[in-house]
């Protein structure tokens, strides 16, 4: 390793409740494209590919949960980023374990001193280079054994970031006085007129001394990781830590593990058009409004609108008439409406929803699978219509359903159809009844995507009557 090979490590958890309807567990936001047309990930992923200002970095290291671990490895191929490993978490324990799960893993794989840089896979940064001449001028803190992070300067008294204090110093490198948790308006004016930074939760620091920190101030997060990644298992491109020895670490940020107990810790103040892009309210500001300060993203229209965000994305069509200060998200199967001065309250919205034992918070109507995905068209007592596509050379497990039977009709594209012993391929209007109790399986031979209706009848509609026999991705 060369002393300014770096080694990206991006953070894939979390569920992205404050942009609900648009990201949902089964689909948070770091996994869609909210702002570009790339998603989040990609996006994260795409600013440390290549060589720049002097940096060059390894292939990135990424953690995320075991259900998302599909759609992050495609998403990344999709846009020519080759991941070295995909850790998958057991648990979401915050982001002080997670970091601790990649620092074991480079110090495995040879790399102790690796110094790694800790991002978020949920952020924008506008201006890529400012931020990559940061992270040079963090470097060699960083390799002195310095946990160094990022301080963004406010263009405003946002409330809804934590802030850090710098302390005085030799620039560009700063040590950190304080640690702010969110403040409300009026602290947030004052501390930004005393000259304090948003904590972009970004970091530089040696896999070696953020563990040695960990040891001494986190100590049971520092044990469990250890121990879990001890009895890690490997799958290609996957790693998979030991799950009960895992959620023995307590749920806690590295800010309240490390970055405020240790006195080794720096920061690097930058401008570089950074957002977390936590609300509904933040992408509006980071968004470029028409004349009248509106956002107008899918199907719709807005009639003496003004400062207003409506976003459609597979919902009907939205009109809005009269609006100001508003925000408006519509789903197939959802719709917000709120003040854009409220969007960090959407947590009670998603809360309400799930104590009455709705599914809505958690899982999308397009539901994603390694093979494609499906969406439910409708239902009712003992039957259920979805449609399903099918990513060209793709193809679902071998299962059998004790509890319901399906038909498929081929909508678009070529199936090869599996049923018992029998072996078929199905052009477009043609069908094939899968008995309850059957061994079954539908595959995609051809270049083009396979979608196709299904119609189920039975007692349980659900995952729960499905038994996989055999399965590409790992699943039986």
């Amino acid at each position: 390793m060369t002393a300014t090979e770096i080694w990206p490590v991006l953070l894939s958890g979390g569920s992205g409740t404050r942009l609900w309807p648009l990201s949902r567990a089964d689909m948070p936001k770091q996994l869609q494209a909210i702002a570009h047309e790339e998603t989040m990930l990609q996006a994260t992923a795409l600013r440390v590919r290549a060589p720049a200002g002097g940096l060059t970095f390894a292939s990135p290291l990424v953690v995320c949960g075991e259900a998302h671990r599909f759609l992050v490895g495609e998403q990344l191929l999709h846009v020519g980023v080759g991941p070295s490993a995909v850790i998958l978490e057991p648990q979401g324990r915050n982001t002080a374990p997670a970091i601790a799960l990649a620092a074991h893993h480079l110090a495995r794989s040879g790399h102790p001193s690796a110094l790694m840089l800790v991002m978020p896979s949920d952020h924008l940064i506008a201006d890529v280079a400012a931020f990559h001449a940061a992270i040079a001028a963090a470097v060699p803190s960083a390799i002195a054994g310095r946990l160094v992070t990022f301080g963004v300067r406010p263009t405003e008294p946002a409330t809804g970031y934590g802030y850090l204090r710098p302390g005085g110093g030799d620039a560009p490198v700063l040590p950190v006085a304080r640690f702010i948790e969110k403040p409300d308006a009026e602290a947030a004016t004052r501390l930004v007129a005393e000259g304090c930074l948003w904590n972009a939760g970004i970091f530089l620091f040696r896999a070696d001394a953020l563990l040695a920190a960990l040891a001494a101030h986190a100590p049971d997060v520092a044990a469990a990781a250890a121990a879990a990644m001890a009895e890690s298992r490997i799958d290609g491109l996957f790693v998979m830590p030991d799950a009960e020895a895992f959620v023995a670490a307590p749920s806690i940020s590295i800010d309240y593990a490390v970055m405020e107990r240790s006195r080794e810790v720096a920061v690097v103040p930058v401008d570089m058009g950074w957002s977390d892009v936590g609300s509904w309210d933040a992408l509006w500001r980071v968004a470029a409004p028409d004349a009248e300060g509106n956002v107008l993203r899918g199907e719709g229209a807005l009639i003496a609108c003004r400062d207003s965000l409506v976003r459609n994305q597979g919902g009907p069509f939205v009109a809005a008439l009269g609006l100001s200060d508003m925000v408006v998200v519509a789903t197939a199967d959802a719709v917000l409406i709120a003040p854009r001065s409220r969007a960090e309250e959407i947590r009670q919205v998603v809360d309400a929803i799930e104590a009455r034992g709705l599914d809505l918070a958690r899982t999308s109507h397009e539901v994603r699978r390694p093979w494609g995905s499906f969406r439910v068209l409708g239902h009712g007592e003992g039957w259920q219509v979805k449609r399903i596509a099918v990513r060209p050379g793709a193809r679902i497990s071998l299962q059998r359903h004790a509890h319901r039977a399906e038909t498929w009709v081929v909508a678009s594209g070529e199936a090869v159809v599996t049923v018992g012993n029998e072996v078929r391929r199905l052009a477009r209007g043609e069908a094939a009844h899968v008995p309850v109790g059957a061994i079954h399986r539908l595959e995609n031979p051809g270049p083009e995507p396979l979608e196709i209706v299904e119609v189920q009848q039975g007692a349980i509609l659900d995952e729960a009557d499905i038994e996989r026999l055999a399965d590409l991705y790992g699943r039986a």
